[in-house]
C-alpha cells in the first residue's frame, strides 16, 4: 500500500482543499491529513481559525479521499510522521515550494498548483469587505 500524507490548517474548508485532497490521494492508496492544532495554529502560525481543531478534523475525516487525520502540533514533526506511518509521498501546496525538499532523503515529495480562484485568505477578506467577517 502507498501511503500519502499532506499537512494543512484547514480552515473554512472549500473545493481548493477538496482539490488539494483528491490530487493528493491520487499518488497513492491511503491518505493523512496531518491537520495543524488550535495551539500550533496561534503560537507558531499566529492564524486564529475560525472552526477548532475538532470540527475541523471532522470535515476533513467527511472526504471520501482521507483515510486518516492525524494532529500537527509542530514543524519538527514532519521526519518523524514520516517514519512512523511509512509514508511514500509527501505532497503540498506550491506556494512551500522547496521548503519541505529536505523529506526528499525519505520520501518522494510533491508540490501541487493550488486552485488559483480561490483561498481561505480571499473568503475571509470577502466576508470582510462584504462587512460579515
Amino acid at each position: 500500500m502507498k501511503k500519502v500524507i499532506t499537512y494543512g490548517t484547514f480552515d473554512l474548508l472549500h473545493y481548493g482543499h477538496v482539490n488539494l485532497l483528491q490530487r493528493a490521494k491520487e499518488f497513492g492508496d491511503y491518505l493523512i491529513v496531518a491537520l495543524s492544532t488550535d495551539e500550533f495554529n496561534w503560537q507558531e502560525k499566529q492564524k486564529v481559525c475560525y472552526f477548532n481543531f475538532e470540527e475541523r478534523k471532522r470535515l476533513l475525516e467527511a472526504i471520501r479521499y482521507v483515510d486518516l487525520v492525524i494532529p500537527e502540533n509542530c514543524w519538527e514533526q514532519k521526519v518523524n510522521d514520516v517514519k512512523e506511518f511509512r509514508v511514500d509521498t509527501f505532497v503540498i501546496g506550491d506556494d512551500w515550494e522547496g521548503k519541505f525538499d529536505f523529506l526528499k532523503s525519505y520520501c518522494e515529495v510533491i508540490y501541487l498548483p493550488r486552485t488559483p480562484e480561490i483561498s481561505t485568505t480571499q473568503i475571509k477578506e470577502n466576508l470582510k469587505n462584504k462587512g460579515r467577517g
